[in-house]
């Protein structure tokens, strides 16, 4: 069986697009024949990125400025696909935020956008999209939690980890609820060469991340996992994959 034919002709909708993990799985679904939809907030690097996709790789791609904390702007990214493309075959709830700090810093601001980002904008886009899976009577929601979310990062990443634990326990639910025709994975990623390490507002924290990330491992490692997990058959549901470094210890 070619698997690669399973990723042809697929509409992919992937929030957080604009760079890092979303823009590098944007570019190697489309070089395999999927049809992008780009959603983040920096819309200039979204007008290069669909771009590029469309004159260099011979893709299709558009995109929508979403910003994820914003239930409407999700809604709208939902609707573009489908107007565009007539279908949705997968959601990537990528969008997400990294603070790291000891609790006693009391950053709640910080708490409050990774509550915003981390789970309720993956609720947003659950919300914007199941009611089209369930139409379809397929679909697949491929949702990025963190090693962060299987160990428990501190000191320093106790709320992060809580948002990223909430992304594993809402997609295994979901997928008991939905599955059937409609497939959930969940990637749990280690250190990634992104941004996402330069979220944190608290020196000591930005640091040590900074430090930690140095063993970092490319982004399209994760997305050839994110490929691998959409290429699969309809009946067969990869529920969950995670990749650290080698050197990684947790």
């Amino acid at each position: 069986m070619n698997l690669a034919n399973n990723i042809t002709g697929k509409v992919v909708v992937i929030t957080g697009a604009s760079s890092g993990l979303g823009e590098t799985t944007a570019r190697l679904l489309a070089s395999k024949g999927a049809n992008v939809v780009l959603g983040a907030r920096r819309e200039e690097n979204l007008i290069k990125i669909t771009n590029e996709i469309n004159s260099e790789l011979n893709g299709k791609a558009v995109y929508l400025k979403t910003d994820v904390t914003k239930k409407d702007d999700v809604q709208a990214l939902i609707e573009k696909a489908v107007s565009e493309f007539g279908k949705i075959d997968v959601l990537i709830n990528n969008a997400g935020l990294m603070s790291i700090a000891p609790m006693d810093q009391l950053k709640i601001d910080e708490w409050e956008s990774m509550i915003d980002i981390n789970i309720k904008g993956v609720l947003y886009g659950i919300a914007a999209t199941l009611p089209i899976f369930q139409k379809q009577e397929s679909g697949h929601f491929i949702n990025i939690s963190s090693v962060a979310g299987i160990k428990i990062f501190s000191p320093g990443g106790t709320v992060y980890s809580g948002t990223k634990y909430a992304v594993r326990a809402i997609s295994d639910g979901l997928r008991h609820e939905v599955g059937g025709k409609i497939r959930t994975t969940t990637i749990e990623p280690g250190a990634v060469d992104s941004e996402l390490k330069y979220g944190s507002s608290h020196k000591e924290s930005s640091d040590f991340v900074t430090d930690f990330y140095k063993n970092a491992i490319p982004s399209d490692s994760i997305a050839r996992a994110i490929v691998y997990a959409i290429e699969q058959p309809a009946d067969v549901d990869i529920n969950e994959i995670v990749i650290r470094p080698t050197v990684q210890e947790f």
